[in-house]
């Protein structure tokens, strides 16, 4: 197989990850706190033996998120909270570590332990899990988090925020997960809205037009490769006819 078509295999390998993560931000559209992602690629060199020249193919780096706040719908529960700020609310993810989510749809279990909708115990300034005591009545949430009954205060939401909010990486769920070196800190800059919820910052329209020219630009590449396979086969018929 010529460089040439390697080369054009290489930039449909990445349009097609590229189509998946548009794809799934068409599909939480709808999705509390959810932030939209973004492909980022890179070039790679390589030089195959016995060539002077180093070919250039394309690769997915990773991908980025889109940080612009969705717009707050207010909706009246007490148990529900959006954020205004960069923060993420920290929650007892999978096997115990502490992941994070935009996502303030909140619920009580049996016991009263303060849940995400994903069924993750809320975290409090601690770490530990917050409870509610089942005859809580007139619950508050105020700016930063704290958590009133009409006893007095009975936790506080952990709201953490980071130096570069790209070092948090979607984990499912609407989980995220801190890379290596995160170094993850108190909130500063975020305050707590109680009765009210994050929307997905996805624009529909946006991600639509994204999935049509990735649509385009792949079948493009597909006309190419059969152009080429084509030359291809019609030069190596006349080498043979030709010997």
């Amino acid at each position: 197989m010529e460089n040439s078509i390697y080369l054009g295999l290489s930039r449909q390998m990445a349009i097609r990850k590229d189509m998946q993560i548009t794809a799934n931000n068409i599909a939480n559209i709808n999705t509390t706190g959810y932030r939209g992602q973004n492909l980022v690629f890179e070039e790679y060199l390589s030089k195959p033996q016995g060539q002077d020249d180093p070919l250039s193919y394309v690769t997915s780096r990773g991908q980025y998120d889109n940080t612009d706040p969705g717009a707050v719908s207010i909706t009246g529960n007490p148990l529900d909270i959006a954020l205004e700020g960069p923060g993420f609310i920290s929650v007892v993810g999978p096997g115990g570590e502490t992941a994070y989510t935009r996502d303030g749809r909140f619920q009580t279990d049996p016991s009263g332990i303060l849940m995400t909708q994903a069924g993750y115990p809320v975290a409090s300034g601690g770490g530990a899990s917050i409870t509610v005591p089942a005859d809580s009545t007139d619950i508050k949430i105020d700016e930063k988090g704290n958590i009133y009954n009409q006893d007095g205060q009975i936790g506080r939401i952990m709201v953490t925020e980071f130096d570069n909010p790209q070092v948090v990486q979607p984990m499912g769920n609407n989980l995220y997960s801190a890379a290596e070196g995160a170094n993850p800190g108190e909130a500063t800059e975020t305050r707590v809205m109680q009765g009210a919820l994050e929307d997905s910052n996805v624009q529909g329209v946006t991600e639509m037009t994204r999935m049509i020219e990735i649509s385009r630009e792949y079948q493009s590449l597909q006309r190419l490769l059969q152009s080429e396979n084509d030359r291809l086969r019609s030069a190596i018929q006349k080498l043979t006819k030709t010997n």
